[in-house]
């Protein structure tokens, strides 16, 4: 597990994210607790329990970031979901134990890559093997005793070409050329029959089952040797990959490691008398409070424990409260940091600041058509400040709203960029205003296109 000190995560964290420092310190303490836990005794460590983490504040002000960059930090099991998505059991929709089963999908996943790669360097050496004995085939009942001076010369003659032909294929001269070769065959119909989405909440999985029991298919396929080289180093990836093995790490890894993004959780606070097209959201919270309490769910790769899987939660809580969930699961989920809105001020170093900040995306990406484009400060200040204007007018839809702001500002060049290749486009503040007047002077249409 990836043992950032708290001060390095919010450090990575502010390269890509501005402002919002006590969230940042919050997942920050709850990722780093993960790594202290690992190092705790067996008997002590069982009884740490993960402190869950509810993120309030308005859309657009970073919760959904911040989690996107934790993935990327915390090198686990790492899942988003959306609360809303969910129903309770006994109504058509998905339930709340696929987001476990999601997870652990994503750890298998994540864990036979990671052997995959350590096996790589042997993979590629079979698999040139393999290519080799295609290029140069053996003549049938051909047999090598060498028991004559011609048939050592002969074998010799041969180890020299395959070397040769070793040495071209290393070299990629080879890559054009089209063999043809038997692959596994993925699409049985048979197996395609349990591949809908209406099969995902069966408790053992039809599809695996089936997969195991029919016979495996192959067929011969003309490819490029440069394809199907890639393809039987995958192939011999997969052979020299532990499967039960890595279903037995990923498995842990969940368990001890793994963490769920639940946002949109306002959506299902609401606590209806049972009535209504909701009358199902008060029954999410009660499906959802044993998997966030600690219980066993089914998977096809086990069983898998929730009692140590990190729970970080999200909504704007506009209408409904934290307050509004039930008791229960309000009480596992100790930790609640208020996000701030976005100011003006923010708006600039968001434009600015960040390795991903949005005018740099836009000259990279007009940079491939050969503009060079230059945004002034002034630039920056009046697309900030359009941005605070149409949120107060309108929806505040946070930084968000940069997007569509800078989308309008730029379509013309976007769109005549083919056209303009080695010139130089210079935007300030006077061609910001200039370009967007028409928008905010008229406040209804600033709702449709702002």
């Amino acid at each position: 597990m990836n043992a950032l000190t708290p001060a390095q995560i919010v450090a990575e964290l502010d390269r890509y994210i501005v402002g919002q420092e006590r969230a940042k310190r919050a997942v920050a303490i709850a990722l780093r607790n993960r790594w202290r836990r690992q190092m705790l005794p067996p008997g002590l460590r069982d009884e740490v329990a993960p402190k869950n983490i509810i993120m309030i504040g308005p859309t657009g002000v970073g919760k959904t970031e911040i989690a996107r960059r934790l993935a990327k930090l915390s090198q686990a099991p790492f899942l988003k979901v959306e609360a809303s998505k969910y129903t309770e059991v006994g109504y058509v929709g998905r339930d709340v134990e696929s987001m476990v089963r999601d997870l652990t999908e994503l750890s298998v996943t994540m864990v036979k890559a990671e052997m995959a790669a350590a096996v790589r360097e042997k993979a590629e050496a079979q698999a040139e093997e393999r290519l080799l004995d295609l290029l140069l085939p053996r003549r049938a009942g051909e047999a090598f005793s060498s028991s004559t001076l011609e048939e050592v010369s002969h074998e010799a003659s041969r180890d020299a070409t395959r070397e040769k032909l070793r040495a071209q294929l290393r070299a990629g001269k080879l890559d054009e050329r089209v063999i043809e070769i038997d692959v596994s065959d993925q699409s049985n119909p048979m197996l395609q029959v349990f591949s809908g989405q209406g099969m995902e909440e069966v408790g053992i999985n039809l599809k695996d089952m089936l997969s195991q029991i029919l016979p495996g298919r192959t067929r011969r396929r003309r490819l490029r040797i440069g394809e199907a080289r890639r393809l039987l180093e995958q192939e011999e990836a997969q052979k020299l990959v532990d499967a039960e093995e890595a279903v037995a790490q990923a498995i842990v890894r969940v368990e001890n490691a793994g963490i769920i993004f639940l946002d949109e959780l306002d959506k299902i606070a609401g606590r209806e008398g049972g009535h209504g097209p909701d009358v199902s959201r008060e029954g999410v919270q009660r499906d959802l409070l044993p998997i966030v309490e600690g219980s066993t769910v089914t998977t096809k790769y086990g069983m898998v424990r929730t009692d140590h899987i990190l729970f970080i939660a999200a909504g704007a809580f506009h209408v409904a409260k934290p307050s509004d969930l039930i008791p229960e699961l309000q009480g596992r989920f100790p930790i609640r940091v208020e996000l701030e809105p976005l100011t003006r001020g923010d708006f600039v170093r968001i434009l600015s600041e960040p390795e991903n900040a949005l005018t740099r995306q836009y000259v990279e990406l007009l940079k491939t058509e050969g503009v060079s484009l230059r945004f002034t400060a002034d630039a920056v200040e009046a697309v900030a400040e359009i941005a605070s204007l149409v949120n107060q007018r309108t929806e505040n839809i946070g930084a968000r709203r940069l997007y569509t702001i800078m989308e309008r500002l730029l379509d013309e060049i976007s769109f005549s960029a083919p056209d303009m290749a080695g010139k130089e486009v210079v935007l300030d503040g006077a061609h910001v205003h200039a370009r967007l007047a028409e928008v905010l002077e008229d406040e209804d249409l600033s709702r449709y296109i702002l």
